[in-house]
């Protein structure tokens, strides 16, 4: 008699928007009118542009090859290797360059914020940062924008750091001056006890010599309120989620041992890679442990909103105007630095999508 043990439940809907058959993605994000933009870090892929636009079932280098193609010349005007894409909802597409391929110390004067205007396709405005915030160890991961303060509105970027102190790094966009907050703080820090398990295994920096080190990376998950007054955080290597005021993180005048102290703690909510927030103030939070999609209601209650074996490590987010939650799955811990030098990755990687029945928070 043959009969069927009981298994692990699987849910959510998803569907499958793009398939990556070359370098392997990081960042989505899907802009007011429906475009939707990809990014491309130099982790070792063979990476011919690190932005792109998928158009149909082809990704074309955004805003064209020229500018995807490194000028040393003029690094401030090409793009490096991008870790993040972000549309604001208003007609531009802001590029966060970390200029730090392979991990590698970022190229001076490389590290960037480049805004993108999306009706003429190319770039209006960049941002650089000074050495006192793109450290040697900087690693500029994901960033999100108010803009209803100030002039011209603020950045918050994380900086995920795996060798140096994580922070959170805010942009006055009207000036362009930025500054460190909660530099080497506990909340933008790793968790030193945390040991990530992935696919049943713990993922851990194994090397092709042998070694074996901690998988560790600092602030990386960020999502702002739908009023812009909060802002959600998290390290790469930890289950935990943490918020602080906005108007606080501007403020130069509070001390970094007085910032400390108005952080909040939420809870544990998974080991999350990106996160985003709803039109509803619900945040959205990936489970990368768990093949799992998290909503974080403005109340504090959590609820798993998919679970899903497909979803082999699920990294950014991006909310659509047609109300789908937009996820790059991308298989990142089987990559060849966590194995020993065999990359166990298995193309295609995916871009998928999910109903929530909710817009995205609006950032003016």
């Amino acid at each position: 008699m043959k009969f069927m043990l009981p298994m692990e439940r699987y849910f959510g809907k998803f569907e499958l928007v793009h398939s990556f058959y070359g370098a392997m993605p990081t960042g989505v994000t899907v802009s007011e009118t429906g475009r939707i933009f990809v990014c491309f870090p130099k982790w070792g892929d063979d990476v011919k542009f690190t932005v792109a636009e998928i158009a149909g079932d082809q990704l074309h280098p955004y805003p064209n090859l020229e500018t995807n193609l490194a000028n040393p010349a003029n690094v401030a005007m090409s793009f490096i290797s991008v870790q993040s894409v972000v549309a604001d909802g208003r007609g531009t597409l802001w590029v966060l360059d970390t200029a730090a391929p392979n991990f590698s110390e970022p190229i001076k004067g490389g590290a960037k914020l480049v805004a993108v205007d999306l009706k003429t396709n190319t770039i209006r405005n960049v941002y650089t940062f000074t050495e006192k915030v793109i450290l040697p160890t900087t690693y500029l991961n994901d960033v999100r924008f108010d803009f209803r303060v100030g002039k011209a509105g603020y950045a918050y970027i994380t900086d995920s750091s795996s060798k140096g102190p994580g922070a959170i790094i805010v942009v006055d966009l009207e000036t362009g001056n930025a500054f460190r907050r909660l530099s080497g703080t506990p909340p933008t820090s790793p968790d030193p006890y945390f040991l990530p398990k992935v696919e049943g295994k713990i993922l851990m920096n194994r090397n092709k010599d042998g070694s074996l080190s901690p998988f560790r990376l600092a602030s990386d998950g960020i999502a702002i309120s739908v009023d812009g007054k909060t802002l959600f955080f998290c390290p790469l290597t930890s289950r935990h989620l943490f918020s602080i005021s906005t108007e606080a993180l501007r403020d130069r005048r509070i001390p970094e041992k007085d910032l400390l102290s108005r952080v909040e703690y939420w809870g544990e909510k998974g080991a999350s890679d990106g996160m985003i927030t709803g039109a509803k103030g619900n945040v959205y939070a990936g489970d990368y442990e768990n093949n799992s999609i998290r909503k974080i209601m403005p109340n504090g209650n959590m609820e798993t909103i998919a679970h899903d074996p497909r979803l082999l490590w699920p990294d950014t987010f991006s909310i659509g105007p047609d109300q789908y939650l937009y996820v790059i799955v991308n298989q990142l811990h089987r990559q060849a630095r966590f194995h020993y030098g065999r990359d166990l990755r298995v193309k295609p990687y995916s871009l998928l999508r999910i109903n929530i029945d909710e817009l995205p928070a609006s950032a003016f």
